[in-house]
């Protein structure tokens, strides 16, 4: 990929998207960061926002068109907009988790969906797709979540397959805890059973420490930037803990991983 690639680039507002938009900008490329609220969006030089919500198909192809008309193509698109939840499983109604798989993983297709035939139409592309560490490692209390990064890793793959005969790539991005308001202000469960209140809230609290001493977005971003312009690789993670974790979750046997995991998070 070239420097002048047209990039879009999801959840721009703030965290992740919007420092991995600064950086795509600082590259050469022409970015469109969407948003779903121009008006808490301030503004990025070299960025343009686009005001688009991923859970609703005809805000996704009026922003894919209106982009199309400005450029004639997209070069990269990162699905980075995304949401989380702590609770434990049966806590969970399948409403909110339909609310959670909705952005985070039918946001991703169609995103995809619209902006695949203009890549095909060019024959070149690269869908960078940001996925977790908890889509190859789950952890107690964020069940749902990590379900739907374990879709993002598989639909992620399956499509690789199938669009790199069309001169296009997918790749996966894996971040750690990262200090953004993402992870700081994910919502809980609404329903609450006795029985998990412990563990749930042991849990809530090493979450909320981690991401207190978590890095900032930049280390993401820049991971999200290679991916999307540089050699593809399927699976990419940022350095430092994601790294660590993924590699652990590969090379060691799935019982020192269990307790390892079991420890950070304090449970017993």
């Amino acid at each position: 990929m070239s420097n002048s690639s047209v990039v879009v680039v999801t959840g721009a507002s703030s965290g992740i998207g919007r420092a991995a938009a600064e950086m795509f900008a600082a590259r050469g490329c022409r970015v469109f960061g969407t948003v779903r609220d121009l008006r808490k969006a301030p503004a990025l030089p070299g960025v343009e926002f686009i005001e688009m919500d991923v859970r609703n198909e005809g805000s996704v192809q009026v922003a894919v068109e209106s982009i199309i008309e400005k450029n004639m193509r997209i070069d990269v698109l990162v699905n980075n907009a995304g949401m989380m939840m702590i609770g434990a499983v049966e806590e969970t109604t399948a409403a909110e988790a339909a609310a959670l798989f909705d952005t985070n993983v039918f946001g991703i297709l169609r995103m995809t969906r619209a902006v695949l035939p203009y890549m095909r139409a060019h024959r070149r592309g690269r869908i960078v797709n940001v996925s977790s560490v908890l889509g190859v490692l789950p952890a107690p209390y964020m069940g749902i979540y990590a379900a739907t990064k374990h879709a993002v890793e598989g639909l992620s793959e399956s499509l690789d397959h199938e669009v790199r005969q069309f001169g296009i790539r997918a790749t996966l991005v894996q971040p750690a805890y990262t200090r953004t308001n993402l992870d700081a202000n994910a919502p809980r469960a609404e329903t609450r059973i006795e029985g998990y209140d412990h563990e749930r809230d042991v849990v809530t609290r090493s979450v909320a420490d981690s991401v207190r001493n978590a890095p900032g977005p930049r280390a993401v971003a820049s991971t999200i930037v290679e991916a999307a312009l540089g050699p593809w690789r399927m699976r990419c993670a940022p350095p430092g803990q994601a790294s660590l974790l993924t590699k652990l979750r590969r090379f060691l046997p799935a019982g020192p991983v269990d307790a390892s995991l079991r420890k950070k998070l304090g449970l017993a």
